[in-house]
């Protein structure tokens, strides 16, 4: 993804003269390297409506010298509004975290304000200040388009009705109550994040873990939805880790009741044969939110990968990325600290 790149004068004349060549905005932001949204805004700043000679139809255009006059003006007003007279470094700052990285305004401003960043600048503002001056369209590249989306009213939950278990494996209702407190670290939510389906190819998966205490996320890419997929790929993480800390890691795992989970026993069992490796707890049918750490980081995955999105198509450094965004993005629950920090604080207290 190309970064933030507030365009010149320069870059507004060869914009014109791209697009009368006849260039798709996708051309015009790949040479002048830039993103493509930054194109959209740069259109929207500088358009005027044409009336035609004929005076039969107007016509939508743009202007270079009307874009420079709005940005200039903007720049003005942006000064004064966030009272921060020249330190225009602040709101690059700002936009350059929401727009590109995709932070949202509370965690950009409690990030700066946690880490000491914020004495780097001369001036700082409020949550609600920012919010209202992205409503107002005092940034240059920064819009209500590049916010999270907003959260919804927190549900009403009912008592679920105790069901006996069909398959294999104990209910979430014999789950310890350290477990559920957040006290203990090593307990983990897992479940698939379903990609793009093609008719006769198989159905390209993510396997996410949630630890519940830390909010660590893992993200694994699956060929399948499948039982024997799951079971070799926790396979693999227990060899990485090896049977001891494994044990430790991941003491327990919650999971709804979807067929890949299905094989408990092979789930639970070390990849060694040396006894069980972890505890297998199942939801209740239809009750995400007793996943309810594992959920929200799926908000997150799916920020990056929409439904319909190819997994087959998603290399694993990209999903690295997409997980050390998601372990290191700042979170009001730990005053802006992230995940990451957390978990190997954890950890560094097994060893």
């Amino acid at each position: 993804m190309k970064g933030f790149h507030q365009l010149k004068w320069e870059d507004r004349i060869r914009l014109e003269m791209l697009l009368r060549q006849g260039h798709s905005k996708s051309e015009v932001a790949r040479q002048l390297g830039v993103n493509r949204s930054t194109v959209y805004n740069e259109l929207r700043r500088g358009s005027y409506m044409h009336r035609k000679r004929d005076y039969l139809k107007d016509e939508m255009r743009y202007s270079p010298e009307i874009a420079q006059r709005r940005c200039e003006e903007n720049l003005k007003v942006r000064g004064t509004q966030l009272k921060i007279g020249n330190d225009i470094a602040y709101a690059n700052y700002l936009e350059e975290k929401i727009a590109k990285e995709g932070y949202s305004p509370e965690a950009v401003l409690g990030e700066l304000k946690a880490s000491g960043k914020d004495k780097e600048f001369n001036t700082s503002i409020c949550v609600v200040t920012l919010y209202s001056y992205i409503d107002k369209g005092v940034f240059l590249s920064l819009t209500n388009k590049d916010l999270p989306a907003k959260r919804y009213k927190k549900r009403t939950y009912h008592k679920v009705k105790v069901q006996k278990r069909v398959r294999e494996g104990d209910s979430i209702e014999k789950r310890p109550c350290s477990v559920d407190d957040r006290i203990e670290f090593g307990h983990w939510e897992m479940d698939s994040v379903i990609g793009k389906l093609k008719k006769g190819a198989p159905k390209n998966t993510l396997l996410v873990l949630t630890e519940r205490k830390t909010r660590y996320e893992l993200i694994f890419k699956q060929k399948d939805k499948t039982a024997e997929s799951v079971v070799r790929t926790l396979d693999a993480l227990e060899r990485r880790w090896g049977a001891e800390l494994f044990q430790k890691v991941f003491r327990t795992i919650t999971v709804d009741n979807g067929q890949e989970f299905s094989d408990c026993r092979g789930i639970e069992r070390s990849y060694y044969g040396q006894g069980d490796r972890t505890k297998l707890y199942y939801c209740h049918p239809f009750c995400s939110y007793e996943r309810g750490s594992n959920e929200n980081n799926n908000k997150m995955v799916r920020r990056h990968y929409p439904k319909g999105t190819e997994f087959d198509k998603v290399s694993p450094a990209e999903l690295e990325q997409v997980q050390d965004w998601i372990n290191t993005y700042p979170r009001r629950m730990f005053k802006y600290r992230n995940a990451k920090d957390f978990f190997w604080e954890e950890v560094s207290h097994l060893a």
